[in-house]
């Protein structure tokens, strides 16, 4: 890497590269870590199996909940302070979990669990931009979007790996000393960025905390046309798979029977077409521009979705709607991470409140829909799944081409003024 920013010896460089990642991933993962346990949940808690999606979509929205307020706070009082308060709630709600009494206390600590993820999102990110140079900023975001988007496949896998050994309490107690580790590395190894001299002379200045003008910044961004069109379809584009992960319990282990180790063999083929995907996003990325790559992503990501399209048309088996999710997969590991660089950049603030605004979009999006699906039925049958998620996927189509169109017409006239 080339040299920090700021002044920082190679050994805390590291240690603070490793503690983000830790945490990041305990935050992603911890959302669907504990889904093939969520029968049994159910049952030790005398709670009906209708909140098994619960635990997922709670998770979504906490994460959604105070992400716009944690990115002005971190202006005002610092990254370093919020992230360990928030590495801190992660870790103590998740330590909470394991004397449950019942489901709504239970939901209740997953919502708390969730605003982790606001913490990750509106801290960490903007962070690395002020601790690292460009390059090497845009290479750990690359690693921390890959672990955002592998995570919630790898947590089912591993999940259903823990269980054979670990109760779904004792798999809360462990999330919970991870957690304590990531934030000792925090503690001990994450700088200060606000109000520190950097190499050049120059200092990232607290930033006063006031509501109306974080009001007027948020509504301008909203008011964006290409910013809005880009965090929408972040959001849709992510549903099918969000949805997969929230319901595929009710749809393998008591729909289909299946246990919890074919249960998690089943996430292998979509965990793979993500990494496949993200490969050969990494391939493409020295001789094409972003827009280029995400038409050429959009190849797999709608074919899969018409897949599952038709097989919700004709009696979907259990390998035809696979087949479709791993196309889909593809596409979605081809996409995520340019689309989310071209939403970050759409507006002019300043990163930490526009990556907050990215991620309540996305989430809020991803959240109310696998709610809405799971309502209407999406998890009773693989029929009803592959329909709900493959219409949910398909509505980011028209904000994805407004926002590309958009795009390529404000290069065109940078080029050419």
């Amino acid at each position: 890497m080339q040299r920090t920013l700021i002044e920082l010896p190679p050994l805390q460089i590291l240690g603070f590269c490793l503690a983000i990642s830790l945490f990041e991933g305990l935050t992603y993962m911890a959302s669907d870590l504990v889904m093939p346990a969520m029968l049994t949940v159910t049952q030790d808690l005398d709670a009906d199996p209708r909140h098994i999606p619960n635990a997922f979509n709670l998770y979504l929205i906490g994460g959604v909940c105070l992400q716009w307020l944690i990115g002005p706070l971190s202006d005002r009082f610092g990254r370093r302070t919020l992230l360990l308060v928030g590495c801190a709630l992660f870790g103590m709600t998740c330590a909470a979990a394991v004397a449950t009494p019942g489901i709504e206390v239970f939901n209740a600590l997953r919502l708390l669990q969730g605003m982790g993820l606001g913490f990750v999102v509106a801290v960490s990110y903007p962070a690395l931009q002020e601790v690292f140079c460009e390059a090497d900023a845009v290479r750990l975001m690359a690693l921390l979007g890959n672990i955002a988007l592998l995570s919630p496949l790898l947590g089912p896998l591993l999940g259903s790996l823990l269980l054979e050994w670990l109760s779904w309490r004792e798999l809360f107690l462990g999330l919970s000393l991870a957690a304590a580790i990531a934030w000792l590395g925090l503690y001990a190894c994450m700088p200060e960025t606000v109000g520190i001299v950097r190499r050049d002379g120059r200092q990232q200045a607290p930033v006063p905390l006031s509501w109306h003008q974080t009001r007027l910044r948020y509504a301008a961004l909203l008011r964006t046309p290409m910013f809005l069109g880009a965090s929408l379809a972040l959001g849709l584009m992510s549903l099918p798979l969000i949805v997969w992960i929230g319901l595929s319990p009710l749809l393998l282990i008591q729909l289909l029977g299946l246990s919890t180790q074919e249960y998690a063999l089943w996430q292998i083929p979509i965990f793979a077409a993500v990494i496949a995907g993200n490969l050969i996003l990494d391939r493409l990325l020295a001789s094409r521009e972003l827009p280029q790559l995400i038409h050429l992503a959009l190849w797999p990501f709608c074919l899969g979705l018409l897949i599952l399209l038709a097989g919700a048309l004709t009696s979907a088996s259990l390998g035809l709607l696979i087949c479709g999710l791993v196309l889909y997969a593809v596409g979605l590991g081809m996409s995520n991470a340019a689309l989310y660089r071209l939403a970050l950049f759409s507006s002019d603030d300043s990163k930490g409140l526009v990556s907050a605004a990215i991620g309540m979009i996305s989430i809020a999006v991803m959240g109310a829909g696998g709610s809405i699906i799971a309502a209407i039925g999406g998890g009773s049958r693989l029929e009803s799944f592959a329909l709900w998620a493959a219409l949910g996927g398909l509505l980011s189509l028209p904000f994805l081409y407004r926002f590309l169109r958009a795009s390529r017409q404000e290069t065109v006239s940078s080029t050419h003024p």
